[in-house]
């Protein structure tokens, strides 16, 4: 006697395979997957993050009088695999719109060779992410140590990739690079998050940062900070509005500290320092600092006759 009913389990599986294709509308998918492959994409990341640092995140008996050598085929395997999945995706949408599928080859290279063409700038832009967790984490004893080291600069160097491909019109492919990450690291970034250079996510578990966010340059955030959405409007359907601009914007020079939540489509002004487990869901000046001392005297303020009826008065 057999110890599983495999034949039963699998018909049952097909039976509400069947089922979700069915509500789904589905057609039946002959020619093969439809979807691009996290593994694949894993596989392309991985190697493209070896392009970008190879003698720190390339193979570990790479000499570096091979490293050319190295880049060139490893660029070489990420941009055809990332072109293979960028034609799975492009695919898919096509069909899920019922729309012209004809364009989707040249559509595909386009694609990634305008991804590959920015592939220097990002270098440099992920150069500016390093420096600024060196210089801005006492305990960081070197550059390659917080490269090796350190998941914000791992979250970082996937978001770079993952907003390149996002601004190219691949966003499934984008999202996933971002999950692959966010697996890893416990650091959430959309790929759609506008990013300025010298970032630094010190510690970064429970780092959430939303779709629309706009980040300035030499941004600083620790542990469980949230850059998300206050309000989802519905469509006349019922359903949440997709696109609309619904999360922070942080200028330049910002520090963000632990736990901090910060809701809505408000602007953390220039130089600005928010404090540990603080909520905003408002705009704070620029050089200001915002601790929870400072929003229980703000509360009290408000309690008063006065600055009720003031408030009475700004429209909401």
């Amino acid at each position: 006697m057999a110890a599983f009913d495999i034949d039963d389990i699998a018909g049952s599986l097909q039976t509400v395979r069947q089922q979700w294709r069915d509500v789904q509308r589905r057609a039946l998918e002959p020619g093969g997957r439809d979807l691009p492959s996290r593994d694949a994409l894993a596989t392309a990341i991985d190697a493209l993050k070896g392009a970008l640092f190879p003698m720190r995140l390339g193979p570990p008996d790479l000499r570096q009088e091979s490293e050319n050598f190295y880049v060139t085929h490893a660029l070489d395997a990420a941009l055809h695999g990332l072109l293979a999945q960028a034609r799975l995706e492009l695919q898919y949408a096509a069909r899920r719109e019922r729309s012209d599928g004809d364009t989707i080859e040249a559509r595909a290279i386009e694609a990634i060779r305008a991804f590959s063409r920015r592939l220097p700038a990002i270098r440099s832009l992920l150069d500016s992410d390093v420096i600024a967790a060196y210089h801005g984490d006492p305990a960081a004893g070197s550059v390659d140590e917080v490269l090796l080291c350190y998941p914000g600069v791992l979250a970082m160097i996937h978001h770079r990739l993952a907003h390149e491909l996002y601004g190219l019109g691949l966003p499934l492919l984008a999202r996933i690079v971002a999950e692959l990450a966010h697996a890893q690291t416990g650091i959430d970034i959309h790929p759609g998050a506008q990013i300025g250079s010298g970032f630094f996510i010190d510690h970064g578990t429970g780092v959430v940062i939303g779709e629309t966010s706009v980040i300035g340059e030499r941004v600083r955030v620790y542990q469980a900070v949230t850059l998300g959405a206050k309000r989802f409007p519905l469509n006349e359907n019922g359903h949440l509005e997709k696109g609309l601009a619904r999360h922070p914007i942080v200028e330049d020079d910002v520090v963000i500290y632990a736990g901090a939540t910060i809701l809505g489509r408000v602007t953390i002004g220039r130089g600005a320092t928010i404090g540990g487990n603080v909520w905003i869901t408002h705009d704070v000046a620029p050089g200001s600092h915002v601790t929870q001392a400072v929003l229980r005297s703000e509360s009290a303020r408000a309690a008063t006759p006065a600055a009720r009826a003031i408030s009475a008065e700004v429209p909401g």
